[in-house]
């Protein structure tokens, strides 16, 4: 009876009939559509590579879900850049810590090379997690048998001890890549230290430089010594390699009896002795550098066919304690304020814009490294903000404007330099505005054969030859995560002219 109702329904009126049809099978087609989406997220929701403890998931930037569900190639290089400093001064910071209860870093599928016994190497995917920050975010795999715990590896990963810290971000580097047998190739530590009355400061530097790979190297401690009007006193002294002494995987360096040790607890010891240039006067440098915990800037490397440059400040807010003797005279020091910071690499050519200061309660540190291949291209400034919880912020101004009212004398040649110099930036809700007044400035001709913050004793051939350190105090104004910021105080300053 169906079948014949339908038949003369199709007769008598065949195209309302054809509708009706073709809006069923519309229909059936969508519901089944859903159906499958929905199969495919359930199915999705249970792959193991995606599921986690936790309530968010970061990942690095860039990479896509469904590539890193797959394992497809574009997910093999993917990673985030300075985890451990993400870790510790961002996601799992005191900063954080009223509103993230846990966090657990964890890496899966990466791809990497084995090399058996008898030499072979071949491809393998390795995941990594931290036991305990795991159990903490509820994604603990039920174990079989046996213990899972944190071994000494996961803790210095996750809280490494003050001495541990800086062996990780201010050890000695090797020259490798396009550096390799460069006789440019130099690496530092540097220090700088601030007296009472803000009128007299050092620059202390302990310099690795030359060709290591072919023996044809030294080492040498510089310390300048400034006083506001008043021209600069240099010191030094040259050691050949057999003198000297450094590590890759510390921070330790010593040339004869002048030395950086990190102490147990952190603190620097720095012995330095060395001689006035034409005078002889001899000095001693004893002084413990203590670093305020979470003021450091983890580092970055730079590496091209023109620049290989390597940076971190394992001090941006320091105090020293100690004594520093010209001759018979001694000046000592009690909590100074003072900075350390390790450079590395291939200089020739290059340029930079540098700056640190102690405003308030914040440290601020700014840079920008000009490579000779980029003369009509500016590279873009950053300014590092901290406070006394660790890292505060990160801004990227378009340029710092100087004002070029001050005036010295280099070699005979009177240089114009900075007198006060602005940046600012806004980034979303956030603003910084900061505002550098010179007090005093010392120059150098990177043309003559002299060693100053890592120049060698080759002719830099740069297009601004003149390099200009300054003093000076520094205003810091803004806005960040909706907290107004000022602050003033003093710091030190770089640039060329």
């Amino acid at each position: 009876m169906i079948a014949l109702l339908s038949f003369r329904n199709l007769v008598l009126r065949p195209w309302r009939t054809l509708l009706l049809l073709l809006g069923f099978g519309l229909g059936v087609g969508v519901m089944i559509v859903l159906l499958s989406v929905g199969e495919a997220l359930l199915a999705q929701a249970r792959e193991e590579k995606l599921v986690g403890g936790g309530q968010l998931t970061v990942l690095p930037e860039g990479l896509d879900v469904e590539v890193m569900k797959t394992g497809g190639l574009g997910g093999m290089f993917f990673s985030i850049d300075h985890a451990r400093f993400v870790y510790r001064q961002l996601l799992a910071a005191p900063r954080l810590a009223a509103h993230v209860a846990a966090v657990a870093p964890e890496m899966e599928g990466k791809l990497v090379y084995m090399r058996l016994p008898n030499g072979r190497e071949i491809t393998a995917r390795a995941s990594g997690e931290l036991p305990s920050r795991t159990r903490a975010v509820g994604a603990m795999p039920q174990l079989a048998e046996g213990r899972w715990e944190d071994d000494d590896l996961d803790r210095r990963w996750r809280d490494p001890t003050m001495a541990e810290l800086r062996a990780e971000i201010d050890h000695f580097h090797l020259p490798s890549g396009t550096a390799l047998g460069d006789p440019s190739w130099a690496e530092w530590h540097y220090f700088n230290v601030l007296s009472a009355d803000g009128k007299r400061w050092a620059f202390v530097s302990f310099i690795v430089a030359g060709d290591v790979s072919r023996g044809q190297w030294g080492g040498q401690v510089l310390v300048t010594l400034h006083e506001i009007g008043r021209p600069a006193r240099r010191f030094s002294s040259v050691f050949y390699p057999r003198s000297v002494s450094f590590s890759t995987g510390d921070a330790d360096l010593s040339f004869g009896s002048s030395s950086v040790r990190v102490l147990p607890d952190g603190r620097y010891a720095v012995e330095a002795h060395a001689v006035e240039e034409g005078k002889g006067t001899p000095l001693e440098v004893h002084l413990t550098v203590s670093p305020a915990r979470g003021a450091y800037f983890p580092g970055t490397a730079i590496a091209g066919e023109a620049l290989v440059s390597g940076y971190a400040v394992p001090a941006l807010r320091a105090d020293a304690s100690g004594s520093m003797c010209v001759g018979s005279r001694c000046e000592q020091y009690d909590r100074a304020q003072a900075y350390h910071d390790h450079n590395w690499g291939v200089w020739r050519g290059v340029t930079w814009e540098w700056g640190s200061a102690r405003a308030g309660q914040y440290s601020i540190l700014y840079g920008r490294v000009q490579p000779p291949d980029s003369v009509a291209m500016r590279q873009p400034l950053f300014v590092f903000v901290v406070d006394s919880l660790g890292f505060l912020a990160l801004f990227r101004p378009r340029d710092i404007a100087y004002e070029d009212g001050r005036s010295i004398v280099i070699g005979g040649q009177t240089v114009r330099v900075p007198s006060r110099a602005t940046m600012i930036d806004v980034r979303g809700d956030d603003t910084l505005r900061v505002e550098l007044e010179v007090e005093d400035a010392a120059g150098t001709d990177t043309r003559r054969p002299d060693v100053e913050r890592g120049d060698t004793r080759a002719e830099r051939r740069l297009e601004h030859p003149y390099f200009i350190q300054m003093k000076g105090a520094a205003r810091v104004t803004g806005r960040v995560h909706g907290v107004p910021i000022e602050g003033r105080g003093a710091g030190f300053f770089e640039t060329y002219r």
